[in-house]
């Protein structure tokens, strides 16, 4: 029963889109009424068309996943990784390809106890032929945005292949001697966060070239919350691919499923999906991660407030990079020195060349911050008015990184956050409505 429903859902939103490939919801509204007039005929349509994503389960998995907040806690949750019984009997004879970081892991008994995944795929006599690395690479130590080589793991000698750069998308010579892509990695939730779009690439390389895609899914550390500007498709890049808000509110299985149903691999592009969902994870739930998913996300605090600090690296203001608070401060030697707190960023690990680097830097430190629901726009707004030449303060990166040119112009005009996010509701709503087609959790 929860297959041939989750069916319908999924799939509903790629029947009603339109070819309005820079509005893609319209459909959704645009075809409601005739709706209710055709199900018969999309029901029968559905079931003899067959589906490209299949949600690999056990019989009782459903039995699993709790609703209740309060009596499961992030310990319970059971990610797709560690649910070998699903997903090995798929790669059983094949070739495959392992799209992975230093948070592709196994769990054992406790969340510091874990294998990677690659490791324990080849003990158990699975065929990896080559491993992908996302941006900061594939053991997770490169600074963001720096240049990824292709290379050898050191531990099991297998290549290693940058699906950052340059290549951004694997070929199709690349792929010739692949049958499978395994993608596990722990996302953040964040439009601009690039794991996800490295994830369209992939799963775009891998419809053009008939190969499926595994998917073991992880939970989103800021899911339980949608807010953000939607992208405008002028100002789509690899920080930015779709017209999502900036927290979108959705794990990478329950993206991709996005990624596909709204067409967004172009030219009629699917790709067989498969998915291993978790058990015990609903998007309400907090999740502390245990291995950190890139060198500036250090904590749990500093990824809750990664959705809204990321906007000072678009601007002149450090966000705590070459400090041990990345993330969790910000500051500018161009900001008023009267602050109580300052602070000098210097070359570290996952920073080699930190903004300002060597100069005091006057701002707030925001450590102890209450965890946040929503994009708080105050502190920077507040940077931008207390700046000594606000001509110097936001740089060409941050309408990338905003999805919009929209919001640096109302910063600049002195609209409040409350009179911003009010321009943001409309969208918001109507994106919701689509993202609940999509979703594999309550």
């Amino acid at each position: 029963m929860f297959l041939k429903s989750h069916f319908l859902t999924r799939t509903l939103p790629q029947l009603l889109h339109h070819k309005t490939r820079n509005a893609p919801y319209l459909g959704i509204f645009r075809y409601r009424n005739a709706f209710k007039n055709t199900f018969l005929f999309l029901f029968i349509l559905f079931i003899s068309c067959g589906n490209t994503t299949k949600e690999v389960s056990s019989n009782d998995a459903s039995k699993n996943v709790s609703t209740n907040t309060s009596n499961v806690s992030s310990a319970d949750i059971i990610i797709g990784a560690n649910q070998t019984e699903l997903y090995l009997p798929l790669l059983k004879g094949k070739k495959v390809a392992v799209v992975g970081n230093q948070t592709s892991v196994i769990f054992k008994k406790t969340a510091t106890q874990h294998t990677h995944l690659v490791d324990s795929l080849l003990s158990r006599g699975v065929q990896i032929k080559k491993v992908f690395a996302p941006e900061h690479g594939f053991r997770g130590k490169a600074d963001a945005g720096e240049h990824i080589i292709d290379g050898k793991d050191q531990k099991t000698g297998l290549p290693i292949l940058s699906l950052y750069g340059k290549n951004k998308k694997p070929s199709a010579a690349v792929l010739a001697n692949i049958d499978l892509i395994i993608f596990d990695i722990q996302d953040v939730g964040a439009r601009f966060y690039t794991y996800i779009s490295s994830l369209h690439y992939v799963m775009q390389a891998a419809a053009e070239n008939n190969i499926e895609v595994l998917i073991l899914d992880r939970p989103n550390p800021n899911g339980h919350y949608i807010d953000g500007p939607i992208l405008d498709s002028k100002y789509s890049s690899f920080v930015g691919l779709h017209p999502v808000p900036i927290v979108h509110g959705m794990t990478i299985a329950e993206y991709a499923q996005m990624i596909n149903g709204q067409g967004w691999l172009g030219k009629g592009l699917r790709c067989n999906l498969h998915l291993i969902k978790m058990k015990n994870y609903n998007h309400a739930r907090k999740y502390s991660l245990p291995i950190k998913p890139s060198p500036n996300l250090p904590n749990d605090k500093a990824i809750n407030l990664y959705t809204s600090l990321c906007f000072f690296e678009g601007t002149n203001v450090n966000a705590g990079r070459g400090t041990d608070q990345q993330f969790q401060i910000y500051g500018s030697p161009f900001l008023p020195k009267t602050s109580s707190f300052s602070y000098t960023p210097i070359a570290n690990s996952g920073a080699k060349y930190p903004k300002h680097k060597g100069k005091r830097c006057y701002g707030q430190n925001l450590s102890s911050t209450p965890t946040l629901n929503s994009i708080n726009l105050d502190w920077l707004i507040n940077a931008y008015q207390q700046t000594q030449d606000k001509s110097k303060f936001f740089n060409n990166f941050f309408s990338k990184l905003a999805g919009t040119s929209l919001l640096q112009q109302q910063i600049e005009n002195g609209l409040s956050a409350s009179e911003i996010k009010k321009t943001w509701a409309a969208d918001l709503n109507i994106y919701k409505k689509m993202r609940t087609s999509y979703l594999l959790y309550p």
